[in-house]
Protein backbone atom coordinates (compact mmCIF):
# COMPACT_ATOMS: atom_id res chain seq x y z
CA UNK A 1 0.00 0.00 0.00
CA UNK A 2 1.07 3.60 -0.60
CA UNK A 3 1.63 5.06 2.85
CA UNK A 4 2.69 8.41 1.37
CA UNK A 5 -0.43 8.67 -0.79
CA UNK A 6 -2.15 12.07 -0.63
CA UNK A 7 -5.35 12.67 -2.59
CA UNK A 8 -7.90 15.45 -2.61
CA UNK A 9 -11.34 16.60 -3.68
CA UNK A 10 -11.53 20.27 -4.63
CA UNK A 11 -15.04 21.54 -5.45
CA UNK A 12 -15.83 25.11 -6.48
CA UNK A 13 -18.63 26.60 -4.34
CA UNK A 14 -20.76 27.92 -7.19
CA UNK A 15 -23.76 25.83 -6.10
CA UNK A 16 -24.75 22.86 -3.92
CA UNK A 17 -23.25 19.41 -4.48
CA UNK A 18 -24.84 17.45 -7.34
CA UNK A 19 -24.62 13.80 -8.34
CA UNK A 20 -21.67 14.24 -10.72
CA UNK A 21 -19.64 15.91 -7.98
CA UNK A 22 -20.55 13.19 -5.49
CA UNK A 23 -19.26 10.55 -7.92
CA UNK A 24 -15.97 12.49 -8.28
CA UNK A 25 -15.66 12.94 -4.53
CA UNK A 26 -16.24 9.23 -3.97
CA UNK A 27 -13.68 8.22 -6.59
CA UNK A 28 -10.93 10.34 -5.05
CA UNK A 29 -11.87 9.25 -1.52
CA UNK A 30 -12.02 5.54 -2.36
CA UNK A 31 -8.69 5.60 -4.16
CA UNK A 32 -7.03 7.31 -1.20
CA UNK A 33 -8.53 5.01 1.40
CA UNK A 34 -7.88 1.85 -0.66
CA UNK A 35 -4.20 2.83 -0.59
CA UNK A 36 -4.38 3.72 3.11
CA UNK A 37 -3.56 7.29 2.22
CA UNK A 38 -4.59 10.77 3.27
CA UNK A 39 -7.62 12.46 1.70
CA UNK A 40 -8.17 16.19 1.96
CA UNK A 41 -10.86 18.62 0.87
CA UNK A 42 -9.94 21.95 -0.69
CA UNK A 43 -12.47 24.63 -1.57
CA UNK A 44 -11.57 26.26 -4.88
CA UNK A 45 -13.15 29.64 -4.22
CA UNK A 46 -10.47 31.81 -5.81
CA UNK A 47 -13.12 33.27 -8.15
CA UNK A 48 -15.09 35.54 -5.83
CA UNK A 49 -17.41 36.57 -8.65
CA UNK A 50 -18.99 33.10 -8.96
CA UNK A 51 -18.27 31.48 -5.59
CA UNK A 52 -20.39 31.98 -2.47
CA UNK A 53 -19.61 31.14 1.21
CA UNK A 54 -23.09 29.68 1.67
CA UNK A 55 -22.37 27.14 -1.06
CA UNK A 56 -19.10 26.21 0.67
CA UNK A 57 -21.05 25.36 3.80
CA UNK A 58 -23.70 23.45 1.83
CA UNK A 59 -21.06 21.38 0.05
CA UNK A 60 -19.23 20.53 3.28
CA UNK A 61 -22.49 19.64 5.03
CA UNK A 62 -23.43 17.30 2.20
CA UNK A 63 -19.99 15.67 2.12
CA UNK A 64 -20.12 15.17 5.89
CA UNK A 65 -23.55 13.56 5.57
CA UNK A 66 -21.95 10.91 3.34
CA UNK A 67 -19.05 10.42 5.78
CA UNK A 68 -16.65 12.05 3.30
CA UNK A 69 -14.60 13.97 5.83
CA UNK A 70 -11.23 15.61 5.23
CA UNK A 71 -8.27 14.14 7.08
CA UNK A 72 -6.81 17.64 7.48
CA UNK A 73 -8.00 21.20 7.87
CA UNK A 74 -9.89 22.36 4.80
CA UNK A 75 -7.95 24.76 2.62
CA UNK A 76 -9.74 27.77 1.10
CA UNK A 77 -8.12 29.15 -2.03
CA UNK A 78 -9.48 32.62 -1.27
CA UNK A 79 -7.08 32.82 1.69
CA UNK A 80 -3.95 32.23 -0.39
CA UNK A 81 -3.90 34.85 -3.15
CA UNK A 82 -0.49 36.11 -2.04
CA UNK A 83 0.97 32.65 -2.72
CA UNK A 84 -0.43 32.62 -6.24
CA UNK A 85 0.98 36.10 -6.81
CA UNK A 86 4.41 34.92 -5.64
CA UNK A 87 4.46 32.12 -8.20
CA UNK A 88 3.07 34.35 -10.92
CA UNK A 89 5.94 36.75 -10.20
CA UNK A 90 8.39 33.87 -10.61
CA UNK A 91 6.86 33.11 -14.01
CA UNK A 92 7.17 36.77 -14.96
CA UNK A 93 10.84 36.78 -14.00
CA UNK A 94 11.47 33.72 -16.14
CA UNK A 95 9.58 35.35 -19.05
CA UNK A 96 7.00 32.57 -19.21
CA UNK A 97 3.96 34.85 -19.06
CA UNK A 98 2.85 37.97 -20.91
CA UNK A 99 0.29 40.76 -20.32
CA UNK A 100 -2.84 40.71 -22.44
CA UNK A 101 -5.30 43.54 -23.17
CA UNK A 102 -7.44 41.42 -25.49
CA UNK A 103 -11.20 41.30 -25.06
CA UNK A 104 -13.65 38.46 -25.59
CA UNK A 105 -14.87 40.24 -28.68
CA UNK A 106 -11.39 40.43 -30.17
CA UNK A 107 -10.90 36.69 -29.57
CA UNK A 108 -14.29 35.72 -30.96
CA UNK A 109 -12.79 34.61 -34.28
CA UNK A 110 -10.62 32.11 -32.35
CA UNK A 111 -13.62 30.66 -30.43
CA UNK A 112 -12.36 32.23 -27.22
CA UNK A 113 -8.86 30.76 -27.49
CA UNK A 114 -5.75 32.95 -27.52
CA UNK A 115 -3.41 31.41 -30.13
CA UNK A 116 -0.77 34.15 -30.29
CA UNK A 117 1.40 36.29 -28.01
CA UNK A 118 -0.20 39.69 -28.37
CA UNK A 119 1.41 43.14 -28.26
CA UNK A 120 -0.10 44.36 -25.00
CA UNK A 121 1.16 46.39 -22.07
CA UNK A 122 0.46 46.86 -18.37
CA UNK A 123 -0.64 50.51 -18.58
CA UNK A 124 -4.18 49.41 -19.52
CA UNK A 125 -6.38 46.76 -17.86
CA UNK A 126 -4.70 43.46 -18.56
CA UNK A 127 -4.64 39.80 -17.73
CA UNK A 128 -1.55 37.60 -17.51
CA UNK A 129 -1.33 34.64 -19.86
CA UNK A 130 0.94 31.62 -19.90
CA UNK A 131 3.38 31.32 -22.77
CA UNK A 132 2.93 27.93 -24.37
CA UNK A 133 4.79 26.24 -27.18
CA UNK A 134 4.83 23.02 -29.18
CA UNK A 135 5.96 20.96 -26.20
CA UNK A 136 4.56 17.41 -26.24
CA UNK A 137 3.51 15.74 -23.00
CA UNK A 138 2.78 12.08 -22.35
CA UNK A 139 1.77 10.28 -19.19
CA UNK A 140 0.13 7.07 -18.10
CA UNK A 141 -3.33 7.93 -16.85
CA UNK A 142 -4.24 5.71 -13.90
CA UNK A 143 -7.65 5.00 -15.48
CA UNK A 144 -7.59 6.00 -19.16
CA UNK A 145 -4.17 4.51 -19.88
CA UNK A 146 -1.40 6.05 -21.98
CA UNK A 147 -2.24 9.59 -23.02
CA UNK A 148 -0.38 11.96 -25.34
CA UNK A 149 -0.85 15.70 -25.84
CA UNK A 150 0.69 16.94 -29.08
CA UNK A 151 -1.29 20.02 -30.10
CA UNK A 152 -2.82 21.15 -26.79
CA UNK A 153 -0.13 23.78 -26.16
CA UNK A 154 0.27 25.11 -29.69
CA UNK A 155 -2.94 27.04 -30.17
CA UNK A 156 -3.82 28.64 -26.85
CA UNK A 157 -2.19 30.76 -24.15
CA UNK A 158 -4.41 30.32 -21.06
CA UNK A 159 -5.08 33.05 -18.52
CA UNK A 160 -3.31 32.75 -15.17
CA UNK A 161 -4.61 36.01 -13.70
CA UNK A 162 -7.66 37.83 -14.97
CA UNK A 163 -8.14 41.54 -15.58
CA UNK A 164 -10.32 41.77 -12.47
CA UNK A 165 -7.43 40.53 -10.34
CA UNK A 166 -8.67 37.02 -9.67
CA UNK A 167 -6.38 34.09 -10.35
CA UNK A 168 -7.37 31.33 -12.74
CA UNK A 169 -8.06 27.71 -11.92
CA UNK A 170 -4.97 26.64 -13.86
CA UNK A 171 -2.43 28.46 -11.71
CA UNK A 172 -4.18 28.02 -8.37
CA UNK A 173 -4.74 24.28 -8.74
CA UNK A 174 -1.11 23.58 -9.63
CA UNK A 175 0.25 25.71 -6.78
CA UNK A 176 -2.15 24.20 -4.25
CA UNK A 177 -1.58 20.60 -5.28
CA UNK A 178 2.17 21.17 -4.99
CA UNK A 179 2.02 22.95 -1.63
CA UNK A 180 -0.34 20.32 -0.22
CA UNK A 181 1.97 17.53 -1.41
CA UNK A 182 -0.80 15.90 -3.44
CA UNK A 183 0.55 12.71 -4.99
CA UNK A 184 -2.55 11.42 -6.78
CA UNK A 185 -5.39 13.17 -8.61
CA UNK A 186 -8.55 11.20 -9.35
CA UNK A 187 -10.92 13.51 -11.20
CA UNK A 188 -13.49 13.76 -14.00
CA UNK A 189 -12.64 13.20 -17.66
CA UNK A 190 -13.76 16.76 -18.48
CA UNK A 191 -10.45 17.93 -17.00
CA UNK A 192 -8.38 15.97 -19.50
CA UNK A 193 -8.32 19.07 -21.70
CA UNK A 194 -6.56 21.06 -18.95
CA UNK A 195 -3.90 18.42 -18.28
CA UNK A 196 -1.25 19.52 -20.80
CA UNK A 197 -1.37 23.12 -19.53
CA UNK A 198 -0.96 21.92 -15.95
CA UNK A 199 1.92 19.61 -16.84
CA UNK A 200 3.54 22.57 -18.60
CA UNK A 201 3.21 24.70 -15.46
CA UNK A 202 4.70 21.92 -13.34
CA UNK A 203 7.68 21.80 -15.70
CA UNK A 204 8.19 25.58 -15.69
CA UNK A 205 8.00 25.73 -11.88
CA UNK A 206 10.35 22.76 -11.48
CA UNK A 207 7.85 20.59 -9.64
CA UNK A 208 6.88 16.93 -9.87
CA UNK A 209 3.33 16.48 -11.15
CA UNK A 210 0.98 14.11 -9.28
CA UNK A 211 -0.14 10.85 -10.79
CA UNK A 212 -3.47 11.48 -12.51
CA UNK A 213 -6.52 9.35 -13.23
CA UNK A 214 -9.65 10.54 -15.03
CA UNK A 215 -12.96 8.84 -14.23
CA UNK A 216 -15.80 8.78 -16.79
CA UNK A 217 -18.19 11.72 -16.68
CA UNK A 218 -21.75 11.25 -15.51
CA UNK A 219 -23.93 12.61 -18.33
CA UNK A 220 -27.65 13.00 -18.89
CA UNK A 221 -29.80 11.51 -21.66
CA UNK A 222 -28.63 14.29 -24.00
CA UNK A 223 -24.98 13.37 -23.35
CA UNK A 224 -24.49 16.59 -21.38
CA UNK A 225 -22.28 16.62 -18.30
CA UNK A 226 -24.21 16.61 -15.01
CA UNK A 227 -23.00 20.01 -13.85
CA UNK A 228 -24.06 23.31 -12.34
CA UNK A 229 -23.77 24.94 -15.77
CA UNK A 230 -26.39 22.48 -17.02
CA UNK A 231 -28.61 23.22 -14.02
CA UNK A 232 -27.95 19.99 -12.13
CA UNK A 233 -30.08 19.87 -9.02
CA UNK A 234 -28.65 19.31 -5.52
CA UNK A 235 -28.69 15.83 -4.05
CA UNK A 236 -30.26 14.74 -0.81
CA UNK A 237 -28.02 14.81 2.25
CA UNK A 238 -27.10 11.46 3.77
CA UNK A 239 -29.30 9.40 1.44
CA UNK A 240 -28.24 5.76 1.18
CA UNK A 241 -29.98 5.26 -2.15
CA UNK A 242 -28.14 8.23 -3.65
CA UNK A 243 -24.83 6.85 -2.37
CA UNK A 244 -25.50 3.42 -3.83
CA UNK A 245 -26.41 4.89 -7.21
CA UNK A 246 -23.28 7.08 -7.21
CA UNK A 247 -21.14 4.06 -6.38
CA UNK A 248 -22.76 2.05 -9.16
CA UNK A 249 -21.33 4.54 -11.67
CA UNK A 250 -17.92 3.57 -10.30
CA UNK A 251 -18.77 -0.09 -10.97
CA UNK A 252 -19.26 -0.80 -7.26
CA UNK A 253 -22.37 -2.52 -5.92
CA UNK A 254 -23.08 -2.32 -2.18
CA UNK A 255 -26.76 -3.31 -2.16
CA UNK A 256 -26.29 -5.43 0.95
CA UNK A 257 -25.26 -2.39 3.01
CA UNK A 258 -27.82 -0.99 5.47
CA UNK A 259 -26.18 2.37 6.22
CA UNK A 260 -23.74 4.86 4.74
CA UNK A 261 -20.78 3.93 6.94
CA UNK A 262 -21.12 0.26 6.04
CA UNK A 263 -21.55 1.06 2.34
CA UNK A 264 -18.38 3.18 2.27
CA UNK A 265 -16.32 0.53 4.04
CA UNK A 266 -17.47 -2.08 1.54
CA UNK A 267 -16.87 0.28 -1.37
CA UNK A 268 -13.26 0.83 -0.31
CA UNK A 269 -12.63 -2.92 -0.41
CA UNK A 270 -14.27 -3.18 -3.86
CA UNK A 271 -12.60 -0.16 -5.45
CA UNK A 272 -11.02 -1.05 -8.80
CA UNK A 273 -10.39 1.91 -11.14
CA UNK A 274 -9.41 -0.45 -13.96
CA UNK A 275 -13.11 -1.28 -14.32
CA UNK A 276 -13.56 2.31 -15.52
CA UNK A 277 -10.78 2.12 -18.08
CA UNK A 278 -11.24 3.78 -21.48
CA UNK A 279 -14.71 5.12 -20.70
CA UNK A 280 -15.16 8.87 -21.15
CA UNK A 281 -18.76 9.06 -19.93
CA UNK A 282 -21.60 7.10 -18.33
CA UNK A 283 -25.21 8.00 -19.01
CA UNK A 284 -27.62 8.48 -16.15
CA UNK A 285 -31.36 7.84 -16.18
CA UNK A 286 -34.19 9.80 -14.61
CA UNK A 287 -34.95 7.19 -11.94
CA UNK A 288 -31.41 7.59 -10.61
CA UNK A 289 -31.99 11.20 -9.53
CA UNK A 290 -33.35 11.45 -5.96
CA UNK A 291 -32.99 15.24 -5.90
CA UNK A 292 -34.30 17.50 -3.17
Amino acid sequence: MLSNYRGRFAPSPTGPLHLGSLVSALASYLDAKYHQGTWVIRIEDVDAVRCRPEFTQQILTTLNSYQLISDEDIRLQSEHSTLYETHLTALKQSHNVFPCNCTRQSLKEFSGLHPHICSSDITSPHSWRLKTNNEHYQYNDLIQGEMAFFDDLSNNHPILKRKDGYFSYQLAVVVDDHLQDITHLIRGADLIETTAQQLHLYTLLGWQAPQIGHIPLVVNQDNEKISKQNHAKPILNGDLHTLKRALSYLQIEVNESSNIKEALALAISKWNPLLLAKQKSIAITAEDLPFI
